[in-house]
């Protein structure tokens, strides 16, 4: 017995020696066997730094494998899937089973990457962690039966990408049972953002409901239920989303509920937005091409965007009003996603059009490169409804009314947007009530005093607007109307063809500049203009000068009332306009006669009769006076109370011989009334009858 003895420990000497060789050498040959058992499954495995395995586990430095699936009837190239494991560590453990025994395997590791191709798309998680249970059982050999049973993984914090487009913080539970043939479940699956390289885009919060089962209907075809995702903070949504996977197609319909501008709005004290908007957009994909096919976007009643200053409210209703179409409809697109080495390198917009505001408006083709994240597009509008929904309150008060027809050309850059001669006008005329306080004096007139107002009327027809923007910010409006009209009790004052350029944000210093230059209306059959004025909304301040060109003298006589003088000829201006704390002056202003004339100061028979001898002589010396000089002088202080300083040179060929006569006038009036009513007393005629007499005494 000694010697089966000896044999025995010699066997299990040498059993412990091959073991104790195989524990030790295990780094070297074990990858090698395993790559050689899965060799003929299609897959490919390289192990590095592999450690030599405990009692109940294994760990890795790096493991690269790479899995090639058959094509099959629905994709007719297979995917290939590239996987990278790295600082890994496998440990197992025995678990309780009923017929057999079973081990539990852990699979953890620092980080996880995979590459589908020819998709070209890549996946990759920190810490993952896999969860596998495998079955053993008795076979006929020596070696157990070895049967997996199940594969579970849970992604989180995961990053998909595709090209350019990359979406963060992916979410899904992957389960893969021996029951259900080795097939993904139906899971939540969910993406916090998405990002087009390292420039987030407006879509974000990414859900849906998937799984790899496959209808016997429908083979070929991935369903996607209960998705939603949000763009720009609005939550769209689609019951169901059918992907074919062997054309590559897909239809759903986009829809929008109840969404709640208020919460979109930005929060700004001049600017409000109330109101809610739904829509439905059915869409289709197909061959790397987006199709929406008569789209809706509505606004319910009552949706407002209201823009509010100290004294007025601007307010435009987009609501849908009765009788009358959705604030968008019929809304068409067609949007090719282009691709270069198989990744995604831009999007392009093929075509747009819709009808909107009871209008039309579309857009020219345009590109949305990728790479320098930069497009450009035309959008044009016809015959809108935009003036029509425009209200006024405050004020200023009324309603604009006009369609808008124009083209909108706008460039988009990683620096900002640009806007390049946008053209927009409206055929049509509106009428906007002006509200102006009063303060009471005691040379106002008694309408004024009772009525602490007076109202002002302004209609204009026909705008055109040009609208540039550089992306820095800088805008200009070059702005241009048929006419202009002021309107009071009083009278009326006419401005043609009217235009001039706003200039906004041009200094990002100082935001509150605005500069008005090169303005021109025709003006009482002259001309007004003038050439730059900066204005500060913060300080309201201001300095410029108004030119006057070619103004009948005969008409600033109609427009002051004077209603026995007639004259001939035309007078030029310079008049210095200061404004501080929105109240004006005229430090030293000019005018002149730009050629000779004539001035007749008209009288009665009963008149004539009834004067004395000095004022007789006023009237024959005015009654045919032929200028050859006028020459005049006005100053205005903030109160408006003014000094016009008047120079007269000429002659009456009726009058003593046609002798030289030199008149110099003062005429003292308050110039803002005459803003206010645009009528005056005859100041100008008492001030000249008074000048002769007083000449007429003298000789």
């Amino acid at each position: 017995m000694k010697w089966l003895l000896r044999i025995f420990v010699a066997l299990l000497l040498l059993a412990t020696v091959v073991f104790a060789g195989a524990w030790f050498t295990f780094p070297w040959y074990a990858p090698a066997l395993i790559e050689r058992l899965i060799a003929e499954k299609g897959v490919t495995l390289e192990l590095s730094n592999l450690k030599r395995p405990g009692f109940s586990g294994i760990g890795f430095g790096r493991l690269e494998a790479t899995v090639t699936t058959k094509p099959d009837s629905c994709e007719a190239i297979a995917p290939s899937y590239a996987l990278k494991l790295l600082n890994g560590r496998v440990a197992w453990h025995r678990i309780a089973a009923k017929n057999n025994s079973a081990f539990s395997l852990q699979l953890d590791a620092d980080s996880v990457s995979v590459h589908q191709t020819p998709s070209d798309i890549r996946f990759r998680q920190a810490t993952p962690r896999l969860r596998a249970r495998i079955d053993l059982s008795k076979s006929s050999g020596f070696l157990p039966s070895v049967s997996p049973d199940s594969i579970a993984t849970q992604i989180n914090n995961g990053i998909v990408e595709a090209g350019q487009l990359r979406l963060e913080k992916v979410s899904y539970n992957v389960l893969l049972t021996k029951t259900n043939n080795w097939v993904q479940q139906p899971a939540r699956f969910r993406a916090d953002s998405l990002l087009s390289g390292n420039t987030a885009t407006p879509l974000s919060d990414i859900e849906a409901t998937f799984g790899l089962k496959k209808s016997p209907e429908k083979p070929c075809t991935m369903t996607f239920t209960d998705c939603s995702a949000r763009l720009f903070s609005v939550i769209a949504s689609a019951p169901q989303v059918e992907f074919n996977l062997r054309n590559k197609r897909t239809s759903f319909e986009l829809k929008v509920d109840n969404v709640p501008l208020a919460e979109l709005s930005p929060k700004a004290k001049q600017a409000a937005i109330t109101g809610k908007l739904s829509g439905v957009i059915p869409v289709e994909y197909l061959d790397s091409t987006i199709q929406i096919n008569n789209g809706t976007i509505n606004a319910e009643q009552g949706t407002k965007i209201a823009f509010k200053t100290d004294k007025t409210t601007v307010t435009f209703d987009a609501g849908r009003r009765p009788g009358e179409s959705p604030l968008i409809a019929n809304l068409n697109a067609k949007v090719s996603l282009d691709t270069a080495d198989g990744s995604l390198s831009g999007i392009t917009l093929n075509s747009l059009s819709a009808r909107f505001l009871d209008g039309r408006i579309s857009s020219t083709p345009a590109r949305y490169d990728l790479d320098s994240a930069a497009t450009a597009s035309t959008i044009k509008i016809d015959n809108a409804s935009i003036l029509d929904r425009i209200r006024l309150q405050g004020e200023f008060s009324g309603k604009l009314n006009g369609r808008i027809s124009g083209s909108f050309p706008i460039r988009f850059s990683p620096n900002g947007f640009a806007i390049d001669n946008a053209r927009l006008s409206a055929q049509g005329s509106s009428s906007i009530l002006q509200t102006v306080p009063i303060e009471r004096s005691s040379g106002e007139e008694e309408l004024f005093s009772k009525s602490g107002s007076s109202e002002v009327q302004w209609d204009f027809h026909n705008p055109v607007i040009v609208l540039n923007r550089t992306p820095a910010g800088k805008t200009t409006l070059d702005i241009e109307l048929k006419s202009l009209k002021r309107k009071t009790g009083g009278g009326e004052l006419l401005l043609t063809s009217p235009k001039g350029k706003l200039t906004m944000f041009a200094h990002p210093a100082k935001p509150s500049l605005l500069s008005v230059s090169d303005f021109s209306a025709g003006l009482l059959d002259g001309t007004v203009s003038v050439e730059r004025m900066d204005y500060d909304l913060e300080t309201k301040h201001t300095e410029t000068r108004v030119q006057l060109n070619g103004i009948p003298i005969q008409s600033l006589l109609d427009l002051q009332g004077a209603s026995k003088l007639s004259a001939t000829g035309t007078i030029r201006a310079t008049i210095p306009l200061l404004l501080d704390n929105n109240a004006f002056s005229i430090p030293d202003g000019n005018m002149d006669a730009e050629t000779s004339g004539l001035i007749i100061y008209s009288t009665t028979p009963e008149e004539r009769a009834a004067a004395g001898a000095g004022m007789r002589l006023t009237y024959e010396a005015l009654g045919n006076f032929f200028y050859s000089e006028l020459i005049s002088t006005i100053t205005m202080t903030p109160d408006g109370n003014s000094l016009m300083s008047i120079k007269l040179k000429g002659r009456n060929p009726d009058f003593q011989d046609n002798r030289p006569v030199n008149l110099n006038l003062n005429i003292q009036q308050n110039l803002l009334d005459l803003f206010r009513s645009l009528t005056l007393s005859s100041d100008i005629q008492e001030a000249i009858s008074k000048k002769a007499l007083e000449n007429s005494r003298k000789k």
